[in-house]
């Protein structure tokens, strides 16, 4: 079973649902970004120590962690944005996470749609989706997904999305680099 939990709402009851179930448990926590300074700008009322403390908690309860990375947060240049993807996978694994998810910035929530109105915002690309894959695989510290849902959203050629999408597919299955998609319109 998977659930997801706040850092700082980690404790006594996932133990207490850990010992009720059949099967095993994980928490899937969002970490969102390892950047010192964006991190405390996202609201989310936690710092890099909540996240360890509690992957460390759950690890040593026997309970699987799974971590949410952003891709590109608001207040990040592209550049950034993959950097800092990576990065985040890194301090993610770093503290015990078996799987971390990357997950492209998407707007839509109400707070990144006035962030991108005053130009502090903008989502990632699809290619960025794509790198940060890449790099974050080739860490070998654990499993590692892209999210692709809507990914329509961050593509700006329709003509080679569809193989994007496929091999974003199948990177998440086989966790393995795949022969990067050449698109002779887009050029990406």
């Amino acid at each position: 079973i998977v659930v997801e939990a706040h850092p700082r709402l980690v404790g006594e009851r996932a133990l207490g649902f850990r010992d009720r179930l059949s099967g095993s448990l994980e928490v899937a926590m969002g970490l969102e970004t390892a950047h010192p300074e964006i991190l405390p700008r996202l609201n989310k009322k936690f710092d890099l120590a909540h996240f360890a403390q509690a992957a460390d908690f759950l690890r040593k309860e026997g309970i699987a962690v799974r971590a949410f990375v952003l891709v590109k947060p608001p207040f990040m240049s592209e550049a950034e944005g993959l950097e800092w993807a990576v990065k985040s996978a890194a301090f993610a694994f770093t503290c015990g996470a078996a799987v971390v998810s990357l997950i492209p910035t998407r707007p839509g929530n109400g707070a990144l749609d006035r962030l991108m109105q005053t130009g502090e915002f903008t989502p990632p690309r699809l290619a960025t989706l794509e790198r940060a894959l890449e790099l974050a695989v080739n860490l070998r510290q654990g499993r590692v997904f892209a999210d692709t849902w809507n990914l329509e959203q961050f593509s700006t050629c329709s003509a080679c999305l569809e193989k994007r999408q496929q091999r974003l597919h199948a990177m998440n299955l086989t966790q393995q680099i795949l022969p990067a998609v050449d698109c002779p319109i887009c050029g990406e």
